[in-house]
């Protein structure tokens, strides 16, 4: 059985995370699938002699999405950070531009009900054509801004496999369609002279309700996009330990080189204050190296020939020459920030709940909203009224919340544990944590500063404890090691 990874393109609620892992688990030879709506990546576990990536690939397309494959040659260092930034800003300027056109068409079409005075030229019988055109000229804006929705929406009823763009594309689009519809019957009736009719239509023109729709979803879209960027900064912090240079010795000249191109084998050299570009043991030399990020150990570790030496660790001390024995995609380090990665895109057992009533919720709001218009046109009411009846249950049905609560307490969850430090396994294991009664340390230090400080001090014999201080002061001055910084820092605070 092999693992493969893969970045999947065109969801965009639970429901589409329910039809990709529903698609490709049908492909034989796929033992298990899982999808991160927020991270927008999926991990296959399948059987190489039976199917490979490219069946997955098209299964996933199948369904109306994209797929492509991690390889393994991708840097795993690289920085997480970058697509989730570029998707906030694309989601803040789409929802800025979107409010900018919705304010005025909201005051053009509310503002009599609210006793805000709109300018004349909206006003009366003899201008509600300016008025229907002015609303439909705001809407068109809104809608090319939000295209997606409607592209992406149509797509998935197409393949059968309709998810929140599709209930939010009917929405408007039923709203746009019938509001353009009435703008005709308007014209029409103003041509032969009946205002009266002109008025009834205008009074049932909904080009507010089709902009209000996509600005709102975009709105949630938003907050939903910072909550992937803050994650992504968490996990990033980790990757900004790794140093992303490194001297090594090729052809016994000293060369700098990018830290992933540190091979295995290569010697290259640690001085203090420097990090360690990948995992490795120590050939010759001596120094001492803070670990605490990795290991939480409280202070720097002397390390001697012999002794390994782990990435993103930083020599507090000493020169060495280190053998690399993993490449800096295959270090500690890396290894961490995978574990930190594949625990946000697990699924605990209750977001596996919501990924089953994702499944099916759709569908089900869909044939809801087709039953609420037929039984408002049976009990006699106009087509207007059932169609806006209709439009209220697609919109507000929504399922946003069911499949990303879930998972977004998750991901935020584990990127700030890596911050301090604390590493969770499964998003299973951060779902049963509630129930921890004790805690128990495996070592002296963990819940420390990290650093040591001197507290007290007593002199014997002839010496008095403030010369004492005085002496050992001096002596430790010219020493960076922190024994040394814990005695020069209380002399330096006591005077």
């Amino acid at each position: 059985m092999k693992k493969l990874k893969f970045n999947v393109t065109g969801m965009s609620c639970a429901a589409c995370q329910a039809h990709v892992e529903k698609a490709v688990s049908k492909v034989n030879g796929v033992m298990d699938v899982n999808v991160n709506l927020l991270a927008n990546k999926m991990t296959v576990d399948l059987d190489e002699g039976v199917t490979n990536a490219q069946s997955v690939i098209n299964a996933v397309e199948s369904a109306g999405y994209g797929a492509s494959e991690i390889g393994d040659k991708e840097n795993k260092t690289a920085s997480p950070v970058a697509a989730a930034q570029d998707e906030s800003k694309k989601m803040k300027k789409r929802l800025w531009w979107s409010v900018g056109f919705l304010i005025p068409l909201f005051y053009i079409c509310m503002g009599h009900m609210a006793n805000i005075p709109i300018p004349p030229i909206f006003a009366g019988h003899k201008n509600m054509m300016i008025y229907a055109l002015t609303q439909l000229l705001l809407t068109v804006p809104i809608i090319v801004i939000n295209f997606h929705y409607f592209s992406n929406g149509f797509k998935n009823l197409i393949h059968r496999s309709p998810n929140m763009d599709s209930l939010i594309a009917l929405g408007a689009a039923a709203s746009f369609i019938y509001s353009v519809y009435g703008t005709y019957r308007m014209a029409y009736f103003m041509g032969r002279g009946d205002l009266g009719s002109a008025h009834e239509y205008m009074m049932n023109l909904y080009y507010e309700s089709c902009g209000m729709i996509l600005t709102l979803i975009t709105v949630g879209k938003y907050l939903e996009a910072r909550s992937k960027d803050k994650t992504a900064n968490a996990v990033n912090k980790l990757v900004s330990l790794a140093p992303k240079t490194a001297v090594v010795i090729r052809d016994s000249e000293e060369v700098e080189v990018p830290a992933e191109n540190v091979m295995v084998g290569d010697v290259f050299l640690l001085k203090a204050g420097w990090s360690v570009p990948c995992d490795g043991v120590l050939i010759d030399g001596n120094c001492t190296v803070d670990q605490s990020a990795l290991t939480g150990e409280s202070i720097p570790v002397d390390k001697a020939v012999g002794d390994r030496v782990m990435s993103a660790s930083v020599s507090a001390g000493g020169f060495a020459k280190v053998r690399c024995e993993k490449q800096a995609k295959d270090s500690t380090l890396s290894q961490i920030i995978a574990l930190v990665e594949d625990a946000s895109a697990s699924k605990a057992p209750v977001a596996r709940l919501a990924d089953k009533i994702s499944a099916v919720f759709v569908p089900i709001v869909i044939t809801i909203a087709l039953i609420s218009l037929a039984v408002w046109l049976l009990l006699g009411y106009s087509f207007a009224f059932a169609l806006n009846m209709a439009i209220s249950v697609l919109v507000i049905s929504c399922p946003c919340s069911l499949g990303l609560a879930t998972p977004t307490a998750i991901m935020v969850g584990t990127g700030k544990a890596a911050q301090f430090g604390i590493l969770i396994k499964s998003a299973e294991s951060l779902e049963t944590a509630h129930s921890i009664d004790t805690v128990v340390l495996d070592k002296t230090g963990t819940c420390t500063e990290g650093k040591p400080e001197l507290i007290s001090a007593q002199a014997f014999g002839d010496f008095d404890v403030s010369e004492l201080k005085k002496l050992c002061g001096s002596a430790e001055s010219g020493s960076s090691h922190p024994l040394a910084k814990a005695v020069t820092g209380h002399c330096k605070t006591n005077g």
